[in-house]
C-alpha cells in the first residue's frame, strides 16, 4: 500500500519572475496611504516649497517627505529612525516614497527645521479640502484642551517661588553683615544700602558685595566667622544672582519649568501611571472640533484652560479669516474675560460657568438656599434683599486684576440689621451685618450664559460637545499611543501637533 505525503504549494525563493509586481498593485483601493497621497496631491503646498533655497545640491522633494511623516503619525511612526527603516522595508512607505531611501537625518530636519514655518498653512488646506468636501464645518466649533508631557526630565526643575525664597535669604544674609560692618567701622561711610526684596539684583549686590569688602577684608578685628561668610558671599552671591536673573526671563510669567525644554511647564497630569497626580513638565494643548475632525490647535504653556481661549481664537481668526458662530467648551472656560471677548466677537457662546451643573442640582439649591446668587435683587433701587426682606444697600466697589490683566468690578452691599435677626446663624456666619460681594457684570453674562445653555440648542451642543472633541484627545493618547512629545520647545512641539492633527484627520476621512 502506498504512503500519502502531505501537498504543499510551490515555494520557489530564487524564482525569477518575468513581470515584477508594481507596488500599486500590492496596495488595496481603501487602503489609508491612498487617502493621504490624494489629499496631499490636492492641496497647496506653494509656501512649503518656498522654504528650500534655489541654489545648493539636490534635495529630496518636500512632498516625498511630508507624505511619509503624515502616513507616519497616521500610523503610529513617530521616531525618524523608524520612518527612514519602513521607507526601506514597508511596502506602502516604499510606494510613497517611490523607492526613495531618506535617512533618519533627512527626515528629522525636515520635520524641525522645513516645516517650522509653513506646516500650518498645510494643516490649513487639509481642513479647507475636507470642508469642499462636505465632511465638517468651521462655523460650529467645540473646544477642549488637554496636557501632554514634554520630552523632558521631570526633575530638572525651576520654581519662581524658590528663586524669590532664595533672594530673600541673600537679602536677609547681606543685611545681617551690613549691620555688623556698621558697627565695626562706625566712621565710614556704608553708602550705598543693601539691597532691598524689589531691588536685589546683580547690579546692587556687586556693589553691597565691594563695599563690604572694603570695610571689612583687611581689617584684623572681624571675626574670623563673619570672614568666612564674607568669603561665601563673594564666591556665590555674584554667580546666583546672575543666574536667578536668566531664570526669571525664561519664567516671564509661568510658575515654573524644566531644565531640559526650558519651554514646558510643570503640570498636574490626569493620566499619570501613579495616579498620585504628580508634577511633570508638559505642555496644555487646546483644540477646536467639527464632527471629530480638528480645525484649529494652539500651544500653550500655562496650565488653566481659562487663559487659552483669546489666543486660540486669534490662531483661527488668521487661519480662516473670520471667527466661528457659535463655540461650545466646558466650565474651564466660563470666565467675565472670556465672556466678554465672545461677546465682542458676536459669537453664540455656548459655554458653562463654574456652578452651572450644580445650579442644575435641585439637592444643590436646597442645601444653600442663602447664597449670594440666589438672593433677589432690585436694579432699580441697586440694593438686594435678604432673606428677611431687608435691603442690602452698595457700600462700595472694589478693583481686582486677573493674572492676564483683566480688571473685576466687585460692588460690596450690607445688611442693616443681622444682630436680633431670626436667621443669625444660618443665613450667614459673621459676627457683624452680612456683608456680600457681587461682580454684576459676570452675574449678566452668567445669566445670558445659563438661558442659552438651557435653550434646545444649547442642550443640543452640549450633549454634542463630549461626543465630538474628547474622543479627539483620547483616540491620539489612547488608541494611537501618543502621550509623550518627542521634540523639545514649543516651535517643534508644534510642529508634531500639527501632524498628529493632519493625521488624525485624514485617519477620520479614512474612516
Amino acid at each position: 500500500m502506498a504512503v500519502r505525503k502531505p501537498i504543499f504549494r510551490p515555494y520557489h525563493q530564487d524564482q525569477l519572475m518575468a513581470l515584477p509586481p508594481n507596488l500599486d498593485d500590492l496596495i488595496p483601493a481603501d487602503h489609508t496611504v491612498r487617502v493621504v497621497n490624494d489629499v496631499i496631491n490636492a492641496i497647496n503646498v506653494e509656501p512649503l516649497l518656498k522654504a528650500y533655497h534655489v541654489r545648493g545640491g539636490s534635495n529630496y522633494h518636500p512632498l516625498l517627505l511630508l507624505k511619509v511623516l503624515v502616513y507616519g503619525y497616521v500610523t503610529n511612526i513617530y521616531s525618524s529612525r523608524k520612518l527612514a527603516e519602513a521607507c526601506r522595508e514597508r511596502v506602502p512607505f516604499m510606494w510613497l516614497s517611490a523607492m526613495n531611501k531618506p535617512d533618519h537625518n533627512t527626515i528629522n530636519r525636515f520635520r524641525g527645521v522645513r516645516l517650522k514655518h509653513t506646516l500650518r498653512s498645510v494643516f490649513e488646506e487639509v481642513v479647507k479640502l475636507l470642508v469642499k468636501e462636505d465632511l465638517l464645518s468651521i462655523d460650529q466649533v467645540y473646544t477642549d484642551g488637554t496636557k501632554i508631557e514634554a520630552n523632558a526630565n521631570k526633575y530638572t526643575f525651576v520654581w519662581k517661588k524658590s528663586i524669590q525664597t532664595n533672594k530673600e535669604k541673600m537679602k536677609k544674609q547681606l543685611e545681617e553683615i551690613w549691620n555688623y560692618a556698621q558697627s565695626v567701622a562706625a566712621d565710614e561711610d556704608m553708602a550705598p544700602e543693601p539691597p532691598t526684596a524689589t531691588t536685589i539684583d546683580k547690579e546692587s549686590i556687586k556693589a553691597t558685595v565691594e563695599k563690604l569688602n572694603k570695610v571689612l577684608a583687611d581689617n584684623d578685628q572681624v571675626d574670623k566667622k563673619v570672614k568666612a561668610k564674607l568669603r561665601y558671599i563673594n564666591q556665590t552671591f555674584p554667580v546666583n544672582i546672575a543666574k536667578y536673573e536668566q531664570q526669571e526671563v525664561i519664567l516671564g510669567e509661568r510658575n515654573s519649568y524644566s531644565k531640559t525644554d526650558t519651554d514646558a511647564t510643570f503640570m498636574r497630569m490626569k493620566e499619570d501611571h501613579m495616579l498620585n497626580g504628580q508634577l511633570k513638565p508638559a505642555y496644555n494643548i487646546q483644540i477646536s472640533t467639527a464632527n471629530q475632525f480638528i480645525v484649529n490647535y494652539t500651544i500653550h504653556p500655562n496650565p488653566t484652560d481659562t487663559t487659552t481661549l483669546k489666543a486660540h481664537l486669534e490662531q483661527y481668526e488668521s487661519s480662516f479669516g473670520k471667527v466661528p458662530q457659535t463655540l461650545t467648551a466646558d466650565a474651564g472656560y466660563g470666565s467675565e474675560e472670556n465672556y466678554m471677548l465672545l461677546e465682542e466677537k458676536q459669537m453664540e457662546a455656548y459655554v458653562k460657568y463654574n456652578l452651572f451643573d450644580k445650579g442644575q442640582n435641585d439637592t444643590y439649591n436646597k442645601k444653600y438656599p442663602f447664597a449670594a446668587d440666589k438672593l433677589f435683587y432690585n436694579d432699580q433701587l441697586d440694593v438686594y434683599i435678604c432673606p428677611m426682606g431687608q435691603q442690602m444697600h452698595c457700600i462700595g466697589d472694589t478693583t481686582k486684576k486677573t493674572t492676564t490683566g483683566f480688571k473685576q468690578i466687585y460692588r460690596a452691599y450690607q445688611a442693616k440689621n443681622c444682630s436680633n435677626c431670626p436667621l443669625n446663624g444660618i443665613c450667614h456666619k459673621s459676627k457683624t451685618n452680612r456683608i456680600i460681594e457681587v461682580n454684576l457684570n459676570l452675574k449678566r453674562l452668567k445669566q445670558k450664559a445659563h438661558e442659552l445653555l438651557n435653550t434646545d440648542e444649547g442642550i443640543r451642543h452640549r450633549k454634542k460637545r463630549c461626543f465630538d472633541v474628547e474622543p479627539v484627545f483620547a483616540n491620539i493618547k489612547q488608541n494611537h499611543g501618543f502621550r509623550r512629545f518627542m521634540l523639545r520647545g514649543k516651535e517643534k512641539v508644534e510642529i508634531e501637533w500639527g501632524l498628529l492633527a493632519i493625521a488624525q484627520n485624514l485617519r477620520k476621512k479614512a474612516a
